[in-house]
């Protein structure tokens, strides 16, 4: 194995020393606040002790003057309460943590910075250096509020490698190398690769084996025919006889060749998935990596708010991917956060409720039934859904009856709106109603979710079921107009075959009954803009997504299977693409796209709400959609714009909007449609521009396009026509009925 040191040869003396604070920073400031609760505990005194005297020798070694004199001091003071001299008390930790992040930002620090950073903070380096010594000695002197816990990222020439963290036991006697991201996802691609690529064997085997059954059915032609033939020439018996010896050594040797094939193709595929197991495993990280700093957060916090409160956690040897890893941060910060301002009682209200005057914080990571479950859990005052109602009536985001009649789950999820909130005031801690909006969010963003439960008077409970990585998703392949797509098996609520016989039309749009509810029903090839296959008999695929109050049906051609698919994020020069979040390939190595399930759901929802869904026809056995006509208006003013749309919509036509000429060629090189309405003065790219260059490209030269400009003189329209406009109609002089009659006129009307 490379030796680690090997891997830091780029790194400077002080970047060196940043990593070594980094390090030893979580030791520190777990140790206090455990030492807060068990001041002669002398295994953490220990640790403690180390972990000052290894930060004084570093400092030493690349010149930091002044954080040897930080360290140093703090290594006195544990050696004292080693030897029972002094016992390091509430106020003796407070002053110690601020040495802990004075230590931190000196290391933050660049070194050229350092000589001017030190004579800036000379007089509160010292004022530390007394508070110290001042408070070891017993002095009564007041000590100024401990500095707020540092969260700097280390300098960009650390950022670009992924930090696997040190050993923080004694038991942990691994090594460490750092790898930098883009290396290990493009070694985890090429062991995805390699892991498809084995599976390919297995069909080429079969192939074999057909040719040797079409081998066995040869030799008993050849036999039968011998038999047949008795009576011919001992020369055409002898070449029947070697026929058969010859198709019997063809055997024989395919027999043999077959043995070795799958010999080989299970030692490859076994040694593919080692392959890939272990280098999916260096993606993973303990849970204790990613939650060193919540102690000494929940801590300082409690201590801010006269708050008595204890953190526990549990699992910190979970495995959790890195990436979820680092975005659970934020989102677990809000939810402690919120807890400790608001969800605590003080220690005397407790005390009269009898509860213990500690509150107990408890952050959970574990494996279960193929999720990780990240579970945040308080015993304080718990949700007063009451207190819900209210908000949600003052707030107005629905009247008291309505508010009256919503189950305790659908009051939880207010919660999770942008912007709500249940307090009055706004603090620098909670009120802003911005972080379970965050929580959501980042709960969607690794295709997870988070649900909240809660009980008066006996605490809260935030539970998150997220994927136990990123980089593989267990997926429903589907066809959809003959290409093959994947849905997160997490996005699936249920899979199911209909009867064409149970749709409902309920206000113009198409439903069926399922669990004592009726599911809104679309088409997929609606949905991704694909082509209608021939018409199918028998009952209709349906994928059944969403959640609570959106839930939908989606019809697909076909159900393929569910397969482990190695996510691949695509080429960022494509950017977002609508109802897509990312692909894989397939187990025959063939490329799929995975669908993005909020994506396909805010697509559903835009066509319900401008009613452009099309139906699912159920007579008789087939299924087929009517398929409105795409107008796009091109034009810089908001009000003709939507007095274009909406004339055009009440006709029944599809229609896009674009802001300006450049707006509408990006639309028309992305999207179908069947006719563009363009203005002529437009920033950017003009109206004539515009339809140059639509006329100019081979595959949309034929797209009739129709000019509406105020210009309605003669030059102005022999121009719009001389550049290849089909219609040329002036603002100044068109009604209702001109504009949409020359739209039919062109492309017929919006059902025809």
């Amino acid at each position: 194995m490379s030796n680690p040191g090997d891997n830091l040869s780029e790194f400077s003396m002080i970047e060196l020393f940043r990593l070594e604070v980094e390090t030893q920073k979580v030791l520190l400031n777990n140790g206090l606040v455990n030492l807060e609760r068990d001041p002669t505990n002398q295994a953490e005194l220990e640790i403690l002790m180390r972990a000052a005297h290894s930060l004084k020798g570093a400092a030493r070694i690349v010149g930091l003057d002044v954080a040897v004199r930080v360290a140093h001091v703090m290594e006195d003071g544990f050696v004292a309460a080693q030897k029972g001299s002094v016992v390091l008390g509430q106020r003796q930790i407070d002053v110690m943590l601020r040495g802990v992040d004075l230590l931190w930002r000196i290391a933050s620090t660049s070194e050229a910075d350092v000589p001017s950073w030190s004579a800036d903070k000379a007089p509160e380096i010292e004022g530390f250096l007394d508070a110290l010594k001042d408070s070891l000695a017993g002095k009564s002197a007041p000590v100024p509020a401990a500095t707020k816990p540092q969260s700097e990222a280390p300098v960009k020439s650390i950022e670009k490698a992924d930090e696997i963290s040190a050993p923080t036991t004694k038991a942990t006697q691994e090594r460490f190398l750092r790898v930098t991201s883009g290396n290990l996802n493009r070694l985890l691609g090429l062991a995805s690769e390699s892991l498809v690529e084995s599976r390919r064997l297995r069909p080429f085997a079969e192939t074999m084996l057909r040719l040797k059954r079409h081998h066995h059915d040869l030799s008993r032609m050849l036999e039968l025919l011998q038999a047949s033939m008795s009576s011919v020439d001992e020369l055409t018996q002898n070449r029947l006889t070697s026929a058969q010896e010859k198709v019997a050594e063809c055997r024989y040797f395919l027999t043999e060749r077959l043995g070795e094939l799958d010999m080989f193709d299970r030692r490859a595929t076994t040694l593919s998935k080692r392959l890939y197991a272990e280098t999916l495993s260096c993606r993973m990280r303990p849970f204790a990596d990613g939650v060193q700093g919540f102690p000494r957060l929940v801590r300082d916090l409690s201590r801010k708010l006269n708050k008595d409160v204890r953190l526990e956690i549990l699992g910190q040897e979970t495995q959790v991917d890195r990436e979820i890893l680092e975005q659970l941060e934020t989102p677990i910060t809000h939810i402690l956060g919120n807890a400790i301002d608001h969800g605590f009682e003080s220690s005397d209200e407790r005390s009269r409720l009898g509860k213990s005057p500690e509150g107990t914080l408890r952050l959970e990571a574990r494996h279960s039934a193929g999720v990780l479950l990240i579970i945040v859990s308080d015993d304080g005052r718990g949700i007063d859904v009451e207190a819900i109602k209210r908000a949600v009536v003052r707030k107005k985001l629905a009247t008291a009856d309505v508010a009256e009649r919503m189950s305790e789950m659908e009051l939880m999820e207010f919660l999770f709106l942008p912007g709500f909130s249940m307090k009055e005031s706004v603090t620098d801690i909670s009120g802003r109603g911005v972080g379970l909006d965050i929580v959501r969010n980042m709960a969607r963003n690794v295709r997870g979710t988070v649900r909240v439960s809660s009980q008066l008077g006996r605490g809260t409970r935030f539970q998150f079921e997220l994927p136990l990585t990123l980089s593989v998703v267990r997926s429903l392949l589907i066809n959809i107009g003959g290409e093959p797509y994947a849905l997160p098996l997490a996005s699936v609520n249920r899979t199911l075959k209909l009867r064409r016989d149970t749709i409902q039309t309920l206000e113009g749009k198409q439903h069926f009954p399922f669990d004592g509810r009726q599911i809104g029903l679309v088409t997929a090839h609606q949905v991704l803009e694909s082509d209608v296959p021939p018409p199918a008999d028998g009952d209709m695929s349906v994928i059944i997504f969403g959640e609570r109050e959106r839930l939908y049906g989606l019809v697909v051609d076909k159900f393929l299977g569910e397969q482990e698919l190695v996510v691949q994020p695509l080429d960022p020069r494509l950017g977002k693409i609508r109802d897509i979040s990312s692909g894989a390939l397939m187990e025959n190595g063939s490329p799929v796209l995975i669908l993005d399930a909020d994506d396909l759901i805010r697509s559903i929802e835009k066509l319900a709400s401008g009613g452009l869904l099309s139906k699912v026809h159920h007579e008789g056995a087939n299924v087929v959609t009517t398929k409105q006509k795409r107008v796009l208006v091109v034009d810089d003013s908001l009000t003709v714009r939507e007095l274009e749309r909406k004339l055009l919509e009440k006709e029944g036509y599809e229609v896009e909007i674009a802001v300006d000429g450049m707006d509408g060629w990006n639309a028309v090189r992305t999207s179908q449609f069947d006719l563009v309405v363009s203005d002529v003065d437009m920033p950017r790219m003009d109206g004539i521009e515009l339809l140059k260059n639509i006329r100019a490209d081979a595959k949309l030269k034929s797209l009739p396009v129709m000019i509406v400009t105020y210009k309605d003189r003669e030059e102005d329209r022999q121009r719009g026509l001389e550049a290849g406009a089909d219609y040329y109609l002036a603002k100044g002089s068109f009604h209702d009925a001109m504009l949409t009659n020359a739209v039919v006129d062109l492309i017929g009307k919006a059902d025809a």
